[in-house]
């Protein structure tokens, strides 16, 4: 028994709807092993015939293939602007199908007065937050980087933070940002030896092992008391509804 003055007597929960809480277990938080490779979808946001964010994701590709990821890139080159058209679009249904099929994935997006592009947003606003009764991208692992034109910037990053958290997804603690992108690839449009490589790494190295964790019991780490009770509310409205 806790010697704490300062907790409060009354240790009921008189507002919880016992039967959908569940008290957090260490034995479910357990990952299992998967006979396939952790899959990747990385998203860059720029159509620029030497894009650097689109040559930082290809960097990004390598490390991660080096990993035993597999791996994809989505090319936004053709994605029409959102509600032009339907989803049957045939760059639509493929950046939906990468979205279902990922595991993780992996941002970069240009810093275009102070924000990411509107290629990039274009991207992420084709994603739905639920397609029936599932979410494409909840509690899958999520990366985020940038390129900046200037100098070392951080609105980019964060910003995709905020989409990831609206996105349900896992977002790794390590992040990339490269200052003055134009100086860091030589004339193959290979990046340059540096610490912003080196991070890149970090990132990368990172993304692999918080999927690793995650890709096996992702639904239980999104899990969430709230719809768990919405559910049994409406269970029960359906089955106690009058006969019309």
């Amino acid at each position: 028994m806790s010697n704490n003055t300062n907790l409060p007597s009354d240790t009921s929960l008189p507002n919880v709807a016992m039967p959908s809480l569940s008290t957090p277990s260490f034995k479910l938080t357990q990952s299992e092993d998967l006979s396939h490779a952790p899959r990747i979808l990385l998203l860059y946001g720029s159509l620029r015939e030497r894009s650097f964010s689109r040559l930082v994701i290809e960097e990004s590709a390598r490390i991660l293939m080096h990993f035993g990821a597999d791996v994809k890139i989505f090319n936004p080159e053709g994605l029409p602007q959102t509600d032009t058209t339907d989803r049957g679009h045939p760059k639509v249904k493929e950046l939906l199908e990468l979205m279902m099929w990922s595991e993780g994935q992996v941002w970069c997006s240009p810093e275009r007065h102070g924000s990411m592009s509107s290629i990039f947003k274009s991207q992420i606003d084709w994603v739905p937050l639920s397609v029936g009764a599932v979410r494409p991208t909840q509690g899958k692992t999520l990366a985020v980087m940038q390129v900046c034109g200037g100098s070392q910037s951080f609105n980019v990053v964060n910003q995709l933070r905020i989409l990831g958290r609206w996105m349900r997804m896992i977002t790794i603690p390590n992040q990339s940002s490269v200052p003055k992108a134009f100086l860091e690839f030589d004339d193959n449009n290979r990046m340059k030896p540096s610490s912003n490589y080196n991070r890149i790494v970090d990132v990368m190295e990172e993304l692999m092992k918080f999927t690793l964790l995650m890709r096996t019991n992702k639904d239980y780490f999104v899990d969430r008391y709230s719809e768990r009770v919405e559910s049994a509310e409406q269970l029960s409205k359906r089955v106690n509804q009058r006969s019309i």
